[in-house]
């Protein structure tokens, strides 16, 4: 895939995920661009990426750390995270390495990537595609201050099940059963019969 085809992603931050309960949601932005999405990701890489963003230095490293830790040791460099589909409400993520010699590709889970990609001040990536399904647009460009920030994160947050179309529905629906929230299942499985029957 050509660079053309690409669109640059930058952490806006974490919150609790506003769809899912007991877990977080990580909020990407395209950089010098509308487009937002949220990503939900479990608690111990929502702490992680926290840790990151606030600059906290742990007592000892954490899994994350130790990675990068082991990767700069055999002075092997990140080059790129690259979220290359989005698929029943999954994201699905490639992070390439190299040592200057080789260079390799290995899948990875999108929030364990992103954490390392932090650590590593490696890019990362989208496609057009995986945008236009899985983001927000919002009309207003914000700037890079906190307050701006955090009002963009709030306004993320408030993107429910109204703005999910029914394959978007469902896929939340099925992560929800996943993980026994059998609650917030039968609540979707109502919006999904209303809008059928609209």
């Amino acid at each position: 895939m050509d660079d053309d085809s690409r669109i640059k992603l930058v952490v806006m931050g974490i919150s609790y995920s506003p769809l899912q309960s007991d877990a977080f949601a990580l909020f990407l932005a395209q950089e010098n661009g509308p487009y937002r999405m949220s990503i939900v990701v479990g608690k111990s890489e929502a702490q992680s990426i926290a840790i990151q963003i606030e600059r906290i230095v742990t007592p000892r490293p954490i899994t994350h750390d130790l990675f990068c830790t082991l990767a700069h040791a055999f002075m092997i460099e990140l080059e790129e995270v690259f979220i290359y589909k989005y698929e029943d409400g999954s994201f699905y993520s490639q992070m390439t390495y190299s040592n200057g010699e080789r260079t390799v590709q290995i899948d990875a889970r999108t929030s364990d990537a992103v954490a390392v990609a932090m650590r590593m001040n490696a890019p990362i990536y989208t496609t057009r595609e995986v945008l236009l399904a899985a983001g927000t647009k919002f009309e207003r460009h914000e700037s890079n201050n906190d307050d701006d920030v955090a009002e963009t994160v709030e306004d993320l947050m408030q993107v429910g099940y109204d703005d999910m179309d029914i394959d978007q529905l469902r896929a939340e629906m099925n992560r929800c059963i996943e993980n026994d929230d059998f609650e917030e299942a039968a609540k979707i499985n109502e919006i999904i019969k209303k809008r059928s029957h609209e």
